[in-house]
C-alpha cells in the first residue's frame, strides 16, 4: 500500500520546485556521494570501482532499513514518491512537444534538458524522436524499475537501485578515466535493469493501440548499444508507428545508429510526442493497477 500511495503522490505533485529550491533532492545527495567517492578512490582500476559500488550499496541498504523501521507507512510513502519520476518525466517530454509548435530553437532548448546528444543541428523530427526515446527509456529507469524494486524489497531495494543507477549515469562511461573504475557500476546497473526494462516494454505493448509482434520488439531491442535501454524504445516505436534512434551526433561526432522500427515514419512531430505522453500515462496506470493487486494479496 505504501507503494501505491507513493505512486499516486508522485503523479499528483511530481517534484515541487518550492521544496527542492530549499532542500537537496535525494538524487542530488546520491550524486554528491558518488562524486565524493570518485574523487577519493578513482585510481582507474576495477577493484576501486567495485569498492565504490559496495560502499554505495551498503550505505543505501543501511539507510533503507533505518527508514523502513520507522513505524507507520508515511515515511515509505514520502521517500518512495521522491524516488519516482512519473510526473516530472511526462512534463519534460510534453514540454518538447509544446515547444515544437513554437519554433525549432525552443524545441532544441527543451529537448536538451532530457537528452545527452548534440542538439544544435537537430531538425523537428529529430527533436521529436529524441523526446520520445528519452520518455521511453526514462519510463523504465525512472518509474518502472524503482516501482519494481520497491515492490520486491521496499525502501532498501529502491534506494539501492537509485544509487546504482546514479553511479552508472556518472561514472559508467567507456572513457579513459572510467573504463575500469565505472565497470562495476555499469554492470550492476545492467543487472538491476534487466527485468524492469523488459517489463516496461511489455507494459507499453499492452496499452498500445498498435501492437507490433513481440518478435519485432525483441529484434529491434537487440539493435541498441545498451542491453536494456532498447526494450522500451523498441516497444514505443511501433506503438506510435514511427522510427526511432537512427543517426545522431555526440560531442561533435556523428554516430550511425540503426533505426528502431525502420518501417515506421521518419517524420515524427509534436502530435507523436503528445501520443507518447499518453502512452507513458497509460503504462503508469497499468503498473499502478499491478501494485494495487499486490497490495491486496
Amino acid at each position: 500500500m505504501a507503494l501505491v500511495l507513493a505512486m499516486l503522490l508522485d503523479a499528483a505533485f511530481g517534484e515541487p520546485k518550492w521544496l527542492w529550491d530549499r532542500l537537496p533532492h535525494p538524487a542530488v545527495l546520491m550524486g554528491r556521494a558518488v562524486g565524493w567517492l570518485d574523487q577519493r578512490l578513482n585510481d582507474r582500476t576495477r577493484q576501486a570501482g567495485v569498492i565504490t559500488v559496495a560502499v554505495l550499496v551498503f550505505g543505501a541498504l543501511v539507510l533503507g532499513l533505518f527508514l523502513w523501521a520507522i513505524p507507520g507507512i508515511w515515511v515509505e510513502v514520502i521517500v518512495g514518491a521522491m524516488l519516482l519520476a512519473q510526473r516530472s518525466l511526462v512534463q519534460h517530454v510534453q514540454a518538447v512537444g509544446d515547444a515544437l509548435r513554437l519554433s525549432a530553437s525552443d524545441a532544441r532548448h527543451a529537448v536538451a534538458m532530457i537528452v545527452g546528444r548534440d542538439v544544435r543541428g537537430m531538425d523537428g523530427p529529430a527533436v521529436a524522436r529524441g523526446a520520445i526515446e528519452s520518455g521511453a527509456e526514462n519510463l523504465s529507469d525512472g518509474v518502472i524499475a524503482p516501482v519494481f524494486w520497491f515492490a520486491v524489497a521496499g525502501l532498501p531495494g529502491v534506494l539501492i537501485y537509485k544509487v546504482v543507477n546514479t553511479a552508472d549515469s556518472m561514472i559508467g562511461y567507456r572513457t579513459e578515466k572510467y573504463e575500469a573504475f565505472g565497470w562495476a557500476a555499469a554492470k550492476l546497473d545492467d543487472v538491476l535493469n534487466w527485468f524492469p526494462a523488459r517489463l516496461t516494454a511489455l507494459l507499453i505493448w499492452c496499452v498500445a493501440n498498435k501492437k507490433a509482434p513481440l518478435a519485432n520488439i525483441r529484434r529491434d531491442a537487440a539493435l541498441h548499444r545498451s542491453p536494456n535501454a532498447g526494450w522500451p524504445e523498441a516497444a514505443m516505436a511501433p506503438a506510435l508507428a514511427v522510427s526511432l534512434s537512427g543517426p545522431r551526433s555526440y560531442e561533435g561526432v556523428q554516430q550511425d545508429f540503426a533505426w528502431v522500427h525502420p518501417e515506421g515514419s521518419k517524420n515524427a512531430g509534436p502530435d507523436d510526442v503528445d501520443h507518447s505522453v499518453g502512452i507513458l500515462w497509460k503504462t503508469w496506470a497499468l503498473a499502478l493497477a499491478g501494485a494495487v493487486v499486490i497490495a491486496l494479496l
